[in-house]
Order: C-alpha cells, then structure tokens, then sequence
C-alpha cells in the first residue's frame, strides 16, 4: 500500500478502498469531464480505469480539463494516465488513444461495471446511452454546463435505473455560454459523486 492510500484510509473504511479497487470504470472522453471525473475517482479510491479519447492537448483546453501547458500536444489520454499515476502510482490506468464508434464500444468496456460519458458529440452520448444502458451497467451522463452562474441549477436525474444526467440540463456550451472550469468541473465532480455513491451502496448492501 502505497502513501496516497495510506492517506486515503484517513476518510474511508480500509474495507470499502479494497472493494473500490474492485470496480472498474470506463471513462469515454478525456477532456473537461472525463480528465476532472476520473481524477476524482482516483481521489476517492477507485484505482482501475480503462479511457478512450482521440483527441490531443491543446492550449485551448487547459482553462477547465486536468493538464498542465507541458502536456499541450500530447494525447490526452496518456496525459491524463501520468496524472493520475502521480496521484496514485498503483492505480490500473488502461488508455485507448482511438475513437469510440459502434464498431469498438462494446468491446472496450466489456470489463467495465460503470461508464462515464464524457463526450461532446450529440451522436455519440447518444450512441453510448443506446449501446451501454441495455447491458445494466451504470452510464453516468451530462447534458447543460456551459457558461457560469448556474451551480444552484446543477442536478442529477435518474432517466433509468442504470442511467444518471447530471448538469443543468439545459445550457449548452457555446459562444455565449462557453465550457468554463467551474461549471464544468462541477458537472464532472458530480459524475464521480454518483458512481461513488453507487458502489458505497452496494458495498454496505453486501457488508
């Protein structure tokens, strides 16, 4: 056990971080959301992800996802791997640097109990929530987190059992309402939230 999850005992029960360690997690995106999300997940015990994103670093992304100006060119997702291996160096950090279609979903987070979609295309949340919410595994979603202002009309919706939205639910990221740290850093804080809200009750269902 390494200090980082010496520390994390501190907060957690010795019992629930070794059935976190457990849980793998699927995050479909690297950038605003998916970066924030899965570096709270590792904060807070889950230590087995698989990530899958096409894009690169850009100067342009640094005002909300988690890198630093060192990383600007690199692929996100080996970017974000080192991050959260310098939080965690024993975490389990699986990074796909391709594109998820209909073709690879299914097989790249087969493993997978829980997903986040961390997208910004319209067609492929959609493509996710139609190929991954039939299986039964959580899908955490999120739709409304452009501009600022609006923290207190941030929510999680249960659309199914297995499918979580989290956001205003109504703001888009535009020219008028850009994607901004606080909001959506927000949106991804609550993603990890419900995942770990999920696992801790199955934990104690099981306990």
């Amino acid at each position: 056990m390494n200090q980082f999850e010496q520390g994390l005992e501190r907060y957690l029960d010795a019992g629930l971080l070794v059935f976190l360690r457990t849980v793998r997690v699927g995050i479909i995106g690297a950038g605003g959301l998916g970066s924030n999300c899965a570096m709270h997940l590792v904060r807070s015990g889950f230590s087995d992800l698989v990530l899958a994103d096409a894009d690169t670093i850009e100067p342009s992304n640094l005002n909300r996802q988690h890198f630093v100006l060192a990383q600007v060119g690199s692929p996100k997702v080996l970017a974000l791997r080192d991050n959260l291996l310098a939080v965690n160096p024993s975490a389990r950090i699986t990074a796909h640097h391709l594109r998820v279609d209909a073709g690879n979903m299914a097989g790249l987070f087969e493993s997978c109990q829980a997903v986040v979609e961390a997208v910004d295309e319209a067609g492929t949340k959609k493509l996710i929530i139609e190929t991954l919410v039939p299986t039964g595994r959580l899908v955490v979603s999120a739709s409304g987190l452009g501009g600022f202002g609006r923290a207190g009309e941030m929510r999680a919706r249960t659309v199914r059992p297995n499918l979580i939205v989290v956001g205003d639910h109504s703001t888009p990221c535009d020219g008028s309402t850009p994607p901004l740290s606080p909001g959506v850093g927000m949106a991804a804080a609550m993603q990890a939230d419900v995942i770990l809200n999920h696992f801790f009750t199955i934990y104690m269902e099981q306990s």
